[in-house]
């Protein structure tokens, strides 16, 4: 047995002190436990189930989306009854049951010109007791202009011109255009025919009222559009009516039916827009379109620039623009073409015409000149207009209070660069689509392209985000962070709104109303999100403060993809359309998330939405890699085609005396779209990349596209083949070297005129101020019926500091004549082959000829 210890006492005090410690310890742990409970408790309560933030946030879109397209497919609400479609529709079958109507044709020149010249005379008839009078006259120009690189040259086109004024007489007219032609092998329903019916029927309606109008109208059905916008240069420039134009309504098309858009309206002159928002009783305007349209971004122009540029004059462009996919095909039928859009498209000329015709603006426009307006229509139920400047205003002010609001309180890096990062993933992934050879999946399958494209986008975000909360919730509360991300989201769109107002563009509203709305929203409910959190009314609430802007941007995005969809069917661009695709889908997620990360934060958990958006992007990418989505499509009732150029050509190279050197002969294939042949060389074998052309540097033109296939084939033998004459060689007093020529072919030839080193282009008879001082000048002339020999002449100094050989050429010329229509247009080879296209493809064909000459 062993004796006790002995412990002194004041170790014993000092002991006891340490046995106690641990029980104080303990309970501070406890009490700190039972607070850390009570603080994830009420975090918790301010955070929304995942199930909820997914059911709400979903709702939200769906319901958004239902909107825009119940607005999208509205065509009528009422009509007023004085426009009549069934007589219009009548028309349009009339016009477009002679098929293809190319400039120069007997379908073109006689028959739909014979047709709209007796439809008029009835109209004449029907209102000659009338308070009106109506003056009808057909213009047979002849002229040259240039438009971008190429100059333009005419004999004899057709412009029939209908003045509609009062019986007193009117010294001030509007002007409404539209176009008869049509491409080859299209019916040109949309593009262009319903507008001259419509125009038609305008015409009968305004003949017939009771009250006289206070001015005119000149109503222009013109010949030739398609052929570089000839006919409208014709009449704004040489018709004696022209003078007395001071505004114009240009009817067009990019697609077949639905709604016409307002795209264009200017330059200045905002009275204009002011009357179509008055009058139109179904508005569809923006100006988010005319400033996509005048960048450039769309490969297509209007009559609208010929008279802007050239009779400098303001007008309205308006087109249709769904369904751009059978724009310029044999598609373009008039039973594509619902009554309803053609009442739709009567009611609005039709009542805007009329109350220009009436107002004062029109006689003194010239007062009314100076200024730019930002136009948008609501869902098609108002239009919105308000000057420049006082958009300048409101998007400043609108900006000014939302930096102010939030200057302090943001990191915008941290958002934008997931943004930005996600876009570049989605790009990536487009780039292994398009190395897999699976680019346009989603031209005939759209929805596909947003699965894959749109979860890539949307996971990448939202792992993110998800991510980077991990360690930010250590330091800040989640309600915090949805809070700070709200604003990081108001942030950005501020800067957005203030570069679009300073660089002057009219479409900073969009931005705009991204900011008003959602500010007001975060002011009003900010009280309850402190008291109560992410509570399911005030998620309801914050969703509703979004509608109006989202359904709006909602309504813009739906608009793009519906016309860029079809746009880059017929771009054979060297960028991968799937490139495009994927950083239009991307840039629409990242707008539309922009004020839904707010709810990540709020959100208890994100790791199912990730697995089922992960797992969509998985089964979408490996459907896409084994080839499911066919990118084109045959199905009548929905078509989705490929488009292809053919063409029958025979090649001449002659010589420097003329005679023939060398020739050959084939079937020029030319691709429209990225895919190339790799689709149509299952279905024809021998056009397959082993054929791909090139064109050598000494030949101009040569008539060979950029994306070409060859074919060898039997001569191509036209009635009318192309005369083509050098008729004087004459040196000048000055030194210089004067050529004289005379061509005679069919109704579409293409001139090309390369100079040599050792020459230069001084002068020529195409018209003053047109030429190009380069190298190379190409011309385009198209011609009527019964159109003379085209004469022409070139002027050329030879250049003293470089030594010309009498053997070198001095010029060399290239002329390619197109035979569109008549038997010349078709030939055996050329007939067998558009046989064995598959029925998705639609392939354009003609005759040509090309001959080179050396001088």
């Amino acid at each position: 047995m062993s004796d006790p210890e002995i412990i002194p006492l004041s170790d014993r005090d000092s002991t006891a002190e340490n046995q106690q410690q641990p029980d104080s310890r303990d309970e501070d742990a406890a009490l700190n436990s039972v607070e850390n409970r009570k603080h994830k408790t009420k975090v918790s309560a301010g955070l929304l189930a995942e199930s909820s933030a997914v059911i709400l946030v979903l709702g939200f879109l769906f319901l958004m989306w239902i909107v825009v397209l119940i607005s999208a497919q509205q065509l009528t609400i009422s009509s007023p009854g004085h426009f009549n479609a069934v007589r219009a529709r009548k028309h349009l079958e009339q016009i477009t049951s002679v098929g293809p109507r190319t400039v120069g044709s007997p379908e073109n020149e006689i028959t739909t010109v014979n047709y709209l010249l007796d439809q008029i005379k009835q109209i004449r008839n029907e209102s000659k007791t009338g308070p009106h009078s109506i003056t009808v006259d057909v213009q047979r120009p002849t002229g040259c202009f240039r438009i971008g690189i190429y100059t333009s040259c005419y004999d004899r086109l057709t412009n029939i011109a209908v003045k509609l004024e009062p019986q007193t007489g009117a010294q001030h007219f509007m002007l409404a255009n539209c176009h008869f032609d049509s491409v080859a092998n299209s019916p040109g329903a949309s593009d262009d025919a319903v507008s001259c019916s419509v125009m038609l029927e305008v015409l009968h309606s305004l003949s017939n009222l009771s009250t006289p109008l206070k001015h005119g109208v000149i109503f222009l059905f013109n010949g030739a559009e398609e052929t570089t916008l000839q006919a409208s240069h014709a009449f704004i420039t040489q018709h004696p009516w022209a003078k007395q134009v001071r505004a114009f309504v240009n009817l067009e098309a990019a697609g077949v039916g639905g709604k016409e858009l307002v795209f264009q309206t200017g330059p200045e002159n905002p009275w204009l827009v002011q009357a179509y928002a008055r009058a139109a009783v179904h508005p569809f305007a923006t100006v988010v379109g005319q400033e996509i349209f005048q960048s450039g971004l769309i490969p297509s122009d209007t009559d609208f620039r010929i008279f802007r540029d050239f009779g400098n004059i303001p007008g309205i462009d308006l087109a249709f623009i769904e369904n751009g996919y059978l724009y310029h095909t044999k598609y373009d039928t008039p039973d594509r073409i619902h009554n309803d859009t053609i009442q739709r498209a009567g009611d609005n000329i039709l009542s805007v015409l009329k109350h220009l015709v009436m107002s004062d603006e029109l006689a003194n426009s010239t007062e009314y000149r100076h200024g730019n307006m930002v136009f948008f229509d609501l869902l098609g139920l108002t239009t919105v207009i308000y000057t420049v400047h006082v958009g300048t205003i409101i998007n400043y002010t609108v900006a000014i209070a939302a930096v102010t609001y939030l200057v302090g309180k943001c990191m915008l890096t941290s958002c934008v660069g997931t943004w930005f990062f996600s876009v570049l993933m989605v790009l990536f992934v487009a780039w292994l689509v398009t190395l897999m050879g699976r680019s346009m999946f989603w031209y005939t399958h759209f929805y596909a392209g947003v699965c894959l494209y749109g979860s890539a986008a949307i996971s990448i975000i939202l792992l993110i985000h998800t991510l980077a909360k991990i360690p930010c919730c250590r330091s800040v509360r989640r309600v915090d962070l949805a809070d700070i991300f709200f604003d990081v989201s108001l942030l950005f769109w501020s800067c957005v709104l203030f570069f679009f107002t300073h660089r002057g563009w009219c479409s900073a509203y969009v931005p705009m109303i991204m900011v008003v709305f959602p500010l007001i929203c975060k002011l009003l409910l900010t009280k309850l999100f402190r008291d109560r959190g992410a509570s399911l009314l005030y998620s309801i609430l914050y969703l509703t403060g979004l509608a109006v802007p989202y359904v709006y941007i909602m309504f813009l995005i739906w608009m793009i993809f519906e016309v860029f969809t079809p746009i880059l069917g017929r771009s054979a661009d060297k960028i991968s359309p799937d490139i495009i695709m994927a950083s239009l889908v991307t840039v629409a997620t990242v707008i539309l998330s922009s004020y839904f990360i707010h709810f990540i934060y709020l959100s208890r958990s994100t790791k199912w939405i990730l697995a089922v958006l992960g797992s969509v992007f998985t089964i979408m990418f490996v459907l896409v890699s084994c080839g499911v989505f066919f990118p084109y499509s045959g199905d009548l009732s929905s078509p989705r085609p490929k488009r292809v150029f053919v063409q029958h050509i025979t090649r001449s190279f002659h010589t420097r005396n003329g005679s023939l050197q060398s020739s050959d002969s084939g079937l020029c294939i030319s691709d429209l779209d990225y895919t190339g042949m790799q689709h149509i060389t299952p279905h024809i074998p021998q056009i397959n990349d082993s054929i791909r052309t090139h064109c050598q540097d000494y030949l101009p033109y040569c008539c060979f596209p950029r994306k070409s296939w060859y074919l060898p084939a039997p001569e191509v033998s036209p009635k009318a083949p192309v005369e083509f004459k050098l008729l004087s060689r004459q040196e000048t007093e000055w030194g210089t070297i004067k050529m004289s020529f005379e061509v005679k072919g069919p109704s579409h030839m293409f001139l090309e005129l390369h100079t040599h080193a050792g020459a230069s282009l001084v002068s020529w008879s195409l018209g003053e101020g047109m030429l190009r001082y380069g190298r190379d000048n190409f011309i385009f002339y198209s011609h009527g019926l019964d159109a003379p020999t085209w004469n022409f002449w070139f002027m050329f100094q030879p250049l003293k500091s470089s030594y010309v050989s009498p053997d070198e050429d001095m010029i060399t010329l290239a002329i390619t004549a197109h035979y569109f229509s008549g038997s010349d247009g078709h030939s055996e080879p050329l007939d067998s082959l558009l046989k064995r296209f598959p029925d998705w493809a639609f392939p354009s064909s003609w005759i040509s000829t090309y001959h080179l000459y050396r001088y």
